[in-house]
């Protein structure tokens, strides 16, 4: 079974820092996103909440491009 390597190129953080998107390069060159959120009471750091992270995609601004359509609050972040 080959391990696919995930390298994070972009993080953004909601205003409130408790919701994230990483926007990742693959070890095959292509590049992906994923959400994920942190409750700071339970301090059990971060978690994946969006389910994104299978969705393929030539380059990092595709990969934005989709995930502003697809998480509300990014939107209004860039």
């Amino acid at each position: 079974m080959k391990i696919e390597i995930k390298t994070v190129i972009n993080s953004i953080n909601n205003n409130e820092g408790n919701l994230c998107v990483d926007i990742f390069k693959r070890n095959n060159q292509t590049f992906g996103f994923e959400e994920y959120r942190r409750d700071p009471e339970t301090n059990s750091g971060w978690y994946k909440i969006g389910f994104y992270s299978n969705k393929v995609f030539k380059n990092d601004t595709e990969a934005l491009k989709y995930a502003k359509k697809q998480i509300s609050w990014l939107k209004n972040k860039i």
